[in-house]
């Protein structure tokens, strides 16, 4: 019974679905993270004067505080942010960037009787 009722959890659509984008993602990210790490990173050090990203620190209290790799993480943030919201826009599933597709029929359905309902107790 609770072996049944777990497979059908998990064979449900969006729990499989949310799985495959966590993987396809996890992927993705260490794409963008290579990307930055060893193309945008080391050719933005040579604009820079030939500053090495990875070596930046400080010491702080006798603790080696490495600022470098923070700056590489916010710039593998960015891009990933920027990524996504040109493919979702290219899939045109950004919320602001498509039209709503239309209502399915039960939804419409459903809309027309809630305005009855609503109309009914407001003469």
């Amino acid at each position: 019974m609770l072996l049944q009722e777990l497979k059908g959890f998990l064979m449900r659509g969006s729990v499989v679905e949310l799985a495959v984008g966590v993987i396809i993602g996890s992927a993705f990210g260490k794409i963008v993270t290579a990307l930055v790490d060893k193309i945008f990173m080391p050719v933005l050090g040579i604009a820079l004067g030939g500053v090495n990203f990875e070596k930046l620190t400080f010491y702080l209290w006798g603790v080696s505080v490495e600022y470098g790799s923070f700056i590489q993480a916010v710039f593998d943030f960015t891009l990933i942010g920027v990524a996504l919201f040109f493919l979702l826009r290219l899939l045109g599933r950004h919320p602001g960037m498509s039209a709503q597709a239309p209502p399915s029929p039960t939804e419409t359905l459903l809309t027309e009787i809630r305005d009855l309902i609503k109309e009914k107790k407001h003469p």
